[in-house]
């Protein structure tokens, strides 16, 4: 039986990732009582008695966890920002190239950021390929639902008395300080952040991430930028989709309850959308880190994961 800790798993990504891993017969769940969650010894020793421990916590106190760990022979799979470009530290996104490897090697690993996984996404590829420049300026729009603001967020969304005022997106992170930006640029290889402006909407769950580039910036047209997407993403889980057009429009809320990741391209030689939509609390959270747990237990890396095909 494998032992498994959430350290912080009364937060929104603890409490998804907990109710999906219980409902698997080959794992079993070390759980501290209210009032032992967040008592540092109790949490070193379900840390030390664990096979693989998630850390869903705010970023000082993940960082406190990963010292309470010390060198031990746990696999960390950290949801937090803390570790994301820390060395020693291997991204958790498992489609870029060589990476599913290193996952698999890896006792501590950094789960990506939702917005980030979408921009890495499109971006890193490109960048590998000769196709676009680590110097091209970039910018990133990124609609999201609600849910990734955690249970605060939540329950404003989900207030009657707020309906009106939240019904509109909101853009936030204005200050372009956004604590993805450093995974975004360091995974993609890029030599500067990109302009981003992430959106919050009255949806719980999904997320469109979309890169506008021209083609000024580029190396090749709309097919070569295709081409490497093909090669890449064959699925199941990050896959590349030709035409998956709604009458005209491409919804943000089209993948929620999933863990997959669909990647497209829109416009034409001149002006081209890069476009990934996937779950914001999918792949872009609880569904990328029971991925990448079970890439490092050798588990087969589609179990326990909700694709396209499981709704069909």
């Amino acid at each position: 039986m494998i032992k498994v800790f959430i350290d912080g798993g009364s937060g929104t990504t603890g409490l998804n990732i907990r109710k999906r891993l219980s409902e698997r017969s080959e794992l079993s769940l070390i759980t501290l009582d209210e009032d032992h969650r967040k008592d540092p010894l109790r949490r070193k020793d379900a840390i030390l008695e664990s096979d693989v421990a998630f850390l869903c916590l705010p970023d000082d106190a993940a960082r406190q966890a990963v010292e309470l760990a010390g060198d031990c022979d746990t696999i960390l799979i950290d949801t937090s920002t803390a570790h994301r470009t820390s060395d020693g530290w291997t991204y958790g996104f498992a489609e870029l190239n060589g990476q599913r490897e290193r996952i698999a090697r890896s006792k501590r690993i950094a789960n990506p950021g939702c917005h980030a996984s979408g921009f890495i996404a499109l971006v890193a590829p490109l960048v590998k390929a000769g196709l676009l420049d680590p110097d091209a300026k970039l910018a990133c729009f990124s609609l999201t639902g609600y849910s990734g603001g955690g249970k605060k967020m939540i329950a404003q969304y989900e207030d009657p008395l707020n309906a009106e005022r939240l019904q509109a997106p909101s853009m936030y992170a204005l200050s372009q300080s956004h604590k993805h930006l450093p995974e975004m640029t360091k995974i993609c290889g890029l030599s500067s952040p990109p302009v981003f402006c992430p959106v919050v909407s009255s949806f719980y769950s999904g997320m469109q991430v979309t890169v506008p580039v021209s083609a000024d910036i580029l190396a090749g047209g709309i097919a070569e930028l295709r081409q490497v997407y093909k090669s890449v993403y064959r699925g199941p889980i990050v896959r590349y989709a030709e035409s998956p057009d709604e009458n005209g429009f491409l919804s943000a809320g089209a993948f929620s309850g999933r863990d997959d990741m669909e990647i497209s391209v829109w416009g034409n030689d001149e002006r081209i959308t890069l476009v990934s939509r996937f779950d914001n609390l999918g792949k872009g959270a609880c569904g990328a880190a029971i991925q990448n747990m079970n890439i490092a237990l050798s588990l087969p890396e589609q179990t326990g994961l909700v694709l396209s095909e499981d709704l069909s």
